[in-house]
């Protein structure tokens, strides 16, 4: 019958392990197919930073204690440990908000007294504690047991060719995780199958946030658990509604980055019932938009939250608010989302098929809809950033006369002011509906861009000639190929041969890659009637009208610029 090591004997070889091993010769021993040019390449890039374990302490005094007869420094500090909390909880099925786990690293020197630790996590299991089969359970599959390399100087392309080389020689992605408490990201893998390096798993750890990285090796680990996935993509309504509600209630609001708050205190500012507000931070805590935190207080520990960057955008005066989006995701369109099959069967959006009418006059006939749809549409604001800095655009604010931009169907002005803002000697023109229009005046004067601004109420067919920039943004969309080419005419119409038209759209990727665009694209199905296009299709959809493209350039959250002219357009010296 085999033994099963204790915490102390499994500690103690961990601390051997690490003070013996050189970063080489155990990178040999974890990838025995490596090839010099590799080797050197891998060892360049990272260094072997610690070995790790997973303990069970019966109280935090015993822990201490335990370090100490290791000879680990006993006062070392303890952190919380969101990737094997979340790990443990998957594994086992218990809620990740009621698994303490916390993490520790007592200094050990390597060989050449380089500084290296001990990666220690611990979740205590008091006897008689619930979590005592999980301890016995992990105790024997060591789930959590690796050695670790940390990345020097991580950047994307650094850590995308490690986890190929990686890959490349059999280890497998493994999950991972990025931890907020020291911003750092975690990227785990199952060492390959002829490894002797006495571990099952490796990490790679990077400072810093790289959860882009970190999205693709997730999704390959995924890809291994097809069941495990599948439950959890079924439940992003779930997710969907947890945010809409907390921007709804303004629990954000009610939070702070810095202070943890107790489940009750929110409740009384918010006016929530406290237990079901404290079920679903503990939900919103797994979708990283609250972190837990322990609160003394003279009754004992309580589980208190406070805001993460991310939570933070759903805050009504957060710089960049996501509120507007998520009020408008959990409502109107949630509804009619519901009505997806609807369209798929038949071809009709389903906004209209719930609502009986499209969603443009839906929200015109509703004060409150049509300025939450406004500003939902000003919430992905971070899209025209480097609008401003356009060659086109630059171009423009540089003539010796004033040149003017038209945004057509413009919105609230967001774009057009900043634009307007970014260079002072532009002037502007927007074309919008009359109840957008008046928003667009308030907001335009309010950025200071009143003198140089003037305002046409009215449709695509009126789109004001002879200006020098024409804007079409997040419009083509919302509408089906025959549509498109009537509003391409109508800005083909309008524009001198000098002109230039620059669109701002999603495009759908040619190659299959994933793309918010694609996402997208199925709302603009279900919702407006549109759809988001590839590039190729957009230059189709120019032709017909007239106009030629440029080119394409891309923007945040997958957005691209695309330039057209008129086909037969001339550049004129000085306009």
């Amino acid at each position: 019958m085999t033994t099963i090591p204790t915490d102390a004997a499994r500690l103690r070889a961990a601390v051997a392990f690490v003070r013996q091993q050189d970063t080489a010769a155990l990178l040999a021993l974890l990838l025995p197919g490596l090839d010099g040019p590799e080797l050197r390449a891998l060892v360049d890039r990272c260094r072997f930073s610690h070995a790790a374990l997973l303990v069970f302490p019966e109280s935090e005094r015993a822990l201490r204690a335990q370090l100490a007869d290791c000879g680990l420094a006993p006062d070392v500090e303890a952190l919380p440990s969101v990737v094997v909390r979340d790990r443990l909880a998957t594994r086992h099925g218990h809620e990740a908000g009621r698994l303490a786990v916390t993490i520790l690293r007592p200094p050990v020197p390597g060989p050449e007294a380089e500084p290296r630790t001990v990666e220690i996590f611990a979740l205590t299991v008091p006897p008689g504690s619930p979590l005592a089969p999980v301890a016995a359970r992990e105790r024997v599959e060591q789930h959590e047991a690796h050695l670790a390399f940390e990345v020097d100087r991580p950047d994307p392309l650094v850590l995308r060719g490690m986890r190929a080389l990686l890959a490349r020689h059999g280890a497998v992605a493994d999950g991972g995780g990025y931890n907020p408490h020291e911003d750092g990201t975690v990227f785990y893998f199952t060492a390959p199958a002829d490894s002797k390096a006495g571990y099952g798993r490796v990490e790679l750890y990077a400072p810093g946030d790289h959860r882009e990285v970190l999205a693709a090796h997730l999704a390959e680990h995924r890809a291994q658990q097809p069941a495990e996935t599948l439950l959890r993509l079924l439940t992003g309504a779930w997710t969907t509604q947890a945010l809409a509600v907390l921007a709804q209630l303004r629990v954000p609001d009610a939070m702070a980055l810095d202070t943890a708050t107790t489940p009750e205190g929110l409740a009384a500012r918010v006016g929530a019932d406290p237990e079901s507000l404290a079920r679903l931070l503990r939900y919103a805590g797994m979708l990283g938009a609250v972190v837990a935190e322990d609160h003394v207080e003279h009754q004992g520990v309580r589980e208190a939250y406070r805001l993460t960057p991310l939570g933070e955008l759903l805050r009504a005066d957060a710089q960049g608010s996501l509120r507007p989006l998520a009020l408008m995701y959990g409502g109107p369109f949630y509804r009619s989302f519901g009505h997806l099959a609807h369209t798929v069967r038949t071809g009709e959006v389903a906004f209209d098929h719930l609502f009986g009418e499209n969603h443009f006059d839906h929200f015109a006939r509703d004060p409150e809809l049509a300025e939450l749809f406004d500003r939902s549409m000003a919430a992905s604001s971070r899209l025209f950033e480097p609008l401003t800095a356009h060659p086109v655009v630059t171009a423009a604010a540089a003539t010796p006369v004033p040149a003017t931009v038209v945004d057509v169907a413009g919105g609230n002005g967001e774009l057009l002011g900043r634009l307007l803002t970014a260079h002072p000697r532009l002037h502007g023109v927007l074309l919008e509906r009359p109840h957008a229009v008046a928003a667009a005046r308030r907001a335009l004067t309010a950025a200071g861009c009143a003198p140089r601004c003037a305002y046409v109420t009215g449709d695509f067919a009126d789109v004001p000639p002879d200006a020098d920039v024409y804007v079409l943004s997040r419009v083509l969309h919302d509408w089906d190929d025959d549509r498109c080419r009537a509003i391409l005419r109508h800005c083909a119409d309008a524009m001198p041969p000098h002109a230039d038209l620059l669109i701002v759209e999603r495009l759908l990727p040619t190659d299959g890659s994933p793309s918010l665009a694609t996402a997208w694209d199925l709302h603009m199905m279900c919702n407006v009637g549109g759809r988001e296009r590839t590039a190729p299709h957009y230059a189709r959809l120019l032709a017909d009208a007239g106009l030629t493209l440029v080119g394409h350039t891309p923007l945040p959250l997958d957005a691209h610029v695309l330039h057209a002219r008129g086909i037969h357009a001339r550049r004129t010296e000085g306009r």
